[in-house]
């Protein structure tokens, strides 16, 4: 055979795929063994392999390519192997194969896959595969090129199936790459070039066919026969293929949902295709199908498999197109007017009402209340429509007071069957279909919510957004935690207070910011309600529950959903086809950020030790300050402000939705350092980490994306600084300050207020602190708190010996001694053994020498600062700090070990 070839080592990919492709392809044309098993199969007409471009790999192109130990031999071959055509053994990969070449499914034709089919079938050696493709994965579609000018598409199981049918003039149609393996490149095709009808013998890929949106008929065989084969058994091919899809079966047809056109998908390892039949067909059985599908009028033009050799110089002749329809009808619309629970059809002169259709929300009833009505009567009754014996009654009494033949009742109830089914389908995937959707941004407001995210001031214009007086800590740490929920592990908060403090209120304005779609809420939550929650209906969402009270029940649920990031549960449940009690699994995917409130002073601890407990400032100051605003807000700058407030929350949750979940990387991390004189710290660690990372993917945009390349794929990052670092330890001193304390915050609070009052009276009486004792009453009017709230707190005092109780001098009463003294290094909030980043930032430039460190931060200077000397004085005079963090409230807690 003269058929040569040049190939370039420099070409690129594709350049080398075609001109292999047209060496295989004169290959064939003059090889007799590989025509003979194309016209075996049915396949003799020179269009179709023409227009395919079939070819057969006959072991000659080893022989046409350079020698491998010359430069150029060696660079050729090399690209072959890496392209999948060449084995590292040095062998055709196609070797011995009929070979078809697969496009893209954009239409660009270029080559993204090869199928090859051994030709000596049962010949080979055990173990050589029959069917090999060029890649692992299935990649492209076959026959794109039929896509735009049709809205069906016969989808085939094979190739050799699609090329019968494409033979015997139906070329609107493609393949599978093996027995039900539905790529996402085949619905992306259906998608762009606006498919509306498939025709499929395989009843594997229909359900996702139905859920693309696709009208979809099932092609049924003879058994144990596919296409090809029922085609060459037949004398008419053509008239046959007509025939089984005009008696297509109806499936149905999906709500259509968006199939994005993406870059070309992989599916699992298909099925090996079965070309030999499993099961003969006896020829008596063959030629009574036959007769039966035979249609007179509508036989396509006569096809010849042995078709006359075209003239030489003369192109082959053009096989006339066939299109696959006439189809079966689908049913037909039945018209309806339903409104709230009431469904209203008539059929002639009968009209029919229908109650109760949406209180089934199982498939295996269909209870509803019908009333049937005419000129002659009327009749009502309640039934389950899908029972027999109900339907039998209704048909014969309905019948009797309508004066109606029982088959004319029979239709119309199968008719009200049907569109009520069709009803209550809808009905149930509105009720298990998520309800929020990210609303689309217009390009100004994309832009705004960019210019937010890129301001060098982010944090600080975070913190003044707030409707919030004061808990400027509580405000970013909250906003931070809340975009935590899109990395792997969120961090979750308990929001603790007295009642009437404002922990709801700094809990809404947290929400507040979140795009809705993003957030769950719930007052309260029962002990299994979790379990149940679909399973990505909570994935990297904020579940938010009101108060903690609430949660009680389903706080073990909360603590494996915060831990594990994912719930399972084996519940009993009846199998809807047996009717047996089965154990059925129920899987809710997390990572979720959990926000709660409580009013408690007493939490689980398994439960506090896996949150960041904030507590809300309850100063006097703080009272007086929250008046203010709320007298403020009556006012009418302060209505037309509240107006304004909504189009900052807008741009704050726009900012949010163009957050991406991308990964974190801290090259810090083996620089920092934590507290480590407890193991509850090992949880507290994690919550210090994250809070870094959770700064950097706030300041995503400010950032410089990378990418590495991990297990042959791009894999996108982001880095932590030291701003980043300096910020968050800037939070952990204030947040995570307290976990070295044996006392909540407020409780602390109280414990400064009795030593105030201690030390006033003792002054102005001129006694020395022993000899002091005061009443609870002398307390609550001193502090102004309530009796209740004021009688928890001083238990706890009294459990940890900072109060000593005394028997007063009237009867029974009982006075306190005070036995602690406020010492001027009490009041300071700081978590030991965080690294001081200006320490850090010194080090980097010093290694990096010709480097200068970066710039300062957002949150000052300060960010672990040390012990001061027992005599009070701290040698390290602090600098000014931000704004958010200026306050010296104990309003931020991670509530100890106990």
């Amino acid at each position: 055979m003269n058929n040569p070839i040049e190939l370039h080592a420099d070409a690129d990919d594709q350049q080398l795929l075609a001109q292999i492709v047209d060496y295989y392809h004169h290959s064939l044309k003059a090889s007799e063994e590989a025509l003979e098993y194309l016209r075996n199969r049915g396949i003799s007409n020179a269009q179709v392999i023409d227009q395919f471009r079939i070819g057969f790999a006959d072991r000659t192109l080893g022989l046409k390519l350079p020698s491998k130990q010359v430069k150029a031999g060696k660079a050729i071959r090399g690209r072959l192997e890496k392209l999948g055509l060449f084995r590292e053994s040095g062998h055709e990969h196609f070797t011995g194969s009929v070979v078809f070449p697969i496009t893209a499914a954009d239409g660009t034709r270029q080559i993204v896959d090869m199928y090859g089919r051994k030709i000596l079938g049962t010949k080979l050696r055990k173990g050589t595969p029959i069917h090999t493709y060029l890649a692992s994965e299935r990649h492209g579609v076959w026959n794109i090129e039929a896509f735009g000018a049709t809205e069906e598409i016969i989808l085939c199981p094979s190739l050799f199936d699609a090329l019968t049918f494409w033979n015997h003039g139906y070329r609107n149609v493609t393949c599978l790459f093996g027995k039900d393996a539905l790529t996402a490149d085949h619905l992306a095709a259906f998608a762009e070039f606006q498919i509306k009808r498939i025709l499929t013998p395989c009843e594997g890929v229909w359900p996702r066919l139905v859920e693309s949106g696709l009208d979809c008929y099932l092609l049924r065989f003879p058994s144990g026969m596919d296409a090809n084969d029922y085609a060459r058994r037949s004398e008419d091919a053509g008239q046959t293929l007509g025939a089984i899809l005009r008696h297509a079966e109806w499936i149905g047809k999906g709500a259509a949902r968006a199939c994005p056109i993406m870059a070309p998908g992989a599916v699992d390892e298909p099925a090996p295709m079965d070309d030999e039949p499993e099961e003969e067909l006896d020829d008596e059985a063959f030629d009574a199908l036959m007769d039966d599908d035979r249609a007179p009028g509508q036989a396509p033009p006569e096809l010849e498999d042995d078709a006359p050799e075209p003239a030489p110089g003369q192109p082959p002749p053009e096989t006339p197109a066939l299109i696959a329809s006439p189809l079966p009808p689908a049913p037909l619309e039945i018209a309806a007017e339903v409104k709230d629970d009431e469904v209203v059809m008539t059929f002639g002169d009968r009209r029919y009402r229908v109650r109760g259709w949406h209180k089934n929300l199982s498939f295996d009833q269909l209870r509803v209340n019908i009333m049937a009505a005419n000129a002659c009567g009327m009749f009502v009754d309640s039934l389950d429509i899908y029972s027999a014996k109900h339907r039998k009654t209704f048909i014969a009494q309905t019948a009797a007071d309508l004066a109606v033949d029982e088959n004319t009742i029979k239709k119309d109830l199968g008719r009200l069957l049907l569109k009520l089914e069709e009803l209550q389908d809808n009905h149930m995937d509105d009720q298990t279909t998520p309800k929020e959707t990210a609303p689309l941004m217009t390009e100004p407001e994309k832009q705004a919510a960019l210019e937010l995210l890129r301001d060098g001031r982010l944090v600080e214009r975070i913190v003044a957004d707030f409707p919030v007086v004061g808990e400027n800590t509580n405000k970013i740490v909250g906003y931070l935690a809340a975009v935590s929920r899109k990395l792997d592990q969120p961090l979750a908060i308990i929001i603790q207070s007295s009642s009437a403090a404002g922990k709801t209120a700094l809990m809404e304005s947290v929400l507040s910011f979140v795009p809705p779609e993003d957030q769950v809420k719930y007052s309260a939550m029962t002990g299994q309600s979790l379990f149940y929650m679909g399973e990505s209906n909570l994935k990297h969402k904020i579940l938010a529950i009101v108060e903690e009270e609430g949660a009680q029940k389903t706080s073990y649920a909360l603590k494996l959903l915060q831990s594990e990031g994912e719930l399972m549960i084996a519940s009993t449940g009846k199998d809807g086809s047996s009717g047996r009690l089965v154990t059925q699994e129920y899987r809710v995917e997390g990572p979720v950020m959990i926000f709660l409130t409580t009013t408690a002073i007493k939490i689980d601890e398994e439960l506090l030790n896996r949150c960041l407990v904030l507590t809300v400032d309850e100063d006097r100051d703080q009272t007086k300050a929250i008046h203010r605003l709320q007298r403020q807000r009556q006012t009418l700058q302060g209505l037309l402000s509240a107006q304004d407030h909504q189009q900052t929350l807008t741009l704050h949750r726009n900012a949010q939705r163009l957050l991406r979940p991308i990964l974190v990387a801290n090259p810090f991390a083996e620089h920092l350092t934590f507290l480590d004189d407890r193991t509850r710290t090992r949880r507290d660690h994690v919550k210090y980490l994250t809070l870094i990372r959770a700064v950097t993917l706030l300041h995503q945009y400010q950032r410089p994306v990378k990418t590495v390349d991990h297990q042959g794929k791009q894999v996108e990052y982001i880095e932590v600084t030291l701003n980043d670092i300096e910020i968050a330890n800037r939070l952990a001193n204030e947040v995570l300050g307290r976990a070295v304390d044996d006392l909540p915050p407020q409780t602390r609070r109280l414990l400064h207020i009795l030593d105030d009052l201690v030390s006033e009276a003792c002054q102005r009486q001129g006694m020395d602190r022993a000899d002091y004792r005061f009443s609870r009453r002398e307390v609550r009017e001193h502090a102004g708190w309530g009796n209740t709230q004021l009688k928890v707190h001083l238990k706890r005092l009294e459990e940890l010996e900072y109060l000593l109780l005394h028997r007063g001098g009237r009867g029974q009463s009982i006075v306190y001694e005070l036995l602690y003294e406020n010492r001027a290094d009490d009041g300071q909030r700081f978590l030991a053994r965080l690294i001081d980043v200006d320490k850090l930032r010194c080090n980097q430039a010093g290694q990096n020498g010709h480097t200068s460190a970066q710039s300062r931060g957002q949150v000052g200077v300060k960010s672990g600062g040390s012990r001061p000397s027992k005599n009070g004085d701290n040698p390290a005079k602090p600098q000014a700090e931000p704004s958010f963090a200026q306050e010296v409230n104990q309003n931020a807690h991670l509530d100890p070990e106990k």
